[in-house]
């Protein structure tokens, strides 16, 4: 675990930051500052505009839920060992990417490429 204590710290950093964004979403979605306008196409307007925030909040939660994960393996000591053909995956792909579970071929075929 020593040899990704570094990793570890950066994804913990990450993870603050997902949960401030994941706030500041919330609150805009429950339009905790104001209410919704009067004006219908006001409304339609920033009915838009939380559905795109709330893509956003799905994307940071599916982030934060791979980095726990990715902690966990840190954890476990099978870090940087991808999930799928138990070869170990390049340190330039977790630089990239530190919560990646599989290495870049795998993770290619998985997306079909």
């Amino acid at each position: 675990m020593k040899e990704y204590q570094d990793v570890r710290d950066q994804l913990l950093n990450m993870l603050e930051e997902l949960d401030d964004r994941l706030g500041k979403i919330t609150a805009d979605v429950k339009h905790a500052d104001h209410p919704l306008d009067k004006d219908f196409s006001e409304q339609a307007v920033e009915t838009e505009n939380d559905q795109v925030l709330d893509a956003l909040g799905n994307a940071a939660r599916d982030e934060v839920e791979k980095i726990k994960q990715a902690i966990f393996r840190i954890d476990a000591g099978t870090y940087g060992v991808c999930a799928t053909c138990g070869e170990p995956i390049r340190k330039e792909r977790l630089a990239a990417l530190p919560f990646a579970n599989q290495c870049l071929r795998c993770a290619e075929r998985s997306q079909g490429r």
